[in-house]
């Protein structure tokens, strides 16, 4: 079993990232329950705009999506922006709606038998309303999302702390990580060991 955590963070490698950190701590649940690793910051990657899985000479996406076709549980992180996902996470769920034309050898949607969970930080409220959207976008492009399958942090408004600046991880979130990593997984090998029937 093997994740991938997509992380949209607006912040290009090297720099800390609170999204990349949460992305980490759930890798890091996650392998606590035998699911191996990788991480892409996408912003790092020359993701063009464009609704194809490829979008032609330079664009980075087939590369990353070879990834996710190989991967059982899709980690989607994303910091929170005036209430909203970043604009690269909104840009990969864009790429993944390529996905609703796209079957596998048995003609079923190329993401049916995938889990999608969510990670989200930032300063203000949001993390509700991104994690709902992100929900429905991954639900609708042919995810599975688990029980309980978000987890996130937001500082009080008006309040400058970034969740990587922190001295500890919060319990309630450490265990909503905890949960979603359990539940991904169990889900994951069911889904494996019983895929969607075929059309």
């Amino acid at each position: 079993m093997n994740a991938l955590a997509l992380v949209c963070s607006l912040k290009p490698s090297p720099a800390p990232s609170s999204s990349e950190l949460m992305a980490r701590q759930v890798l890091d649940a996650l392998a606590g329950h035998g699911v191996a690793g990788d991480l892409v910051r996408v912003v790092d990657h020359d993701v063009r705009p464009g609704v194809e899985t490829d979008m032609g000479s330079g664009d980075a996406w087939p590369d990353i999506r070879r990834r996710l076709l190989a991967a059982d549980i899709l980690v989607m992180a994303t910091p929170t922006w005036v209430g909203h996902m970043s604009s690269v996470a909104q840009r990969v769920l864009e790429r993944l709606d390529a996905e609703l034309g796209e079957t596998d050898e048995q003609g079923r949607p190329s993401m049916f038998g995938k889990v999608a969970v969510t990670a989200v930080v930032g300063n203000e409220d949001g993390a509700h309303k991104i994690t709902a959207d992100l929900f429905q976008a991954l639900g609708d492009t042919g995810f599975t999302i688990p029980a309980q399958g978000g987890t996130y942090w937001n500082n009080e408004a008006m309040n400058p702390k970034d969740y990587k600046d922190l001295e500890q991880t919060p319990e309630a979130v450490a265990s909503t990580t905890a949960t979603l990593a359990r539940n991904a997984a169990h889900l994951a090998r069911s889904l494996r060991e019983n895929p969607y029937p075929a059309p």
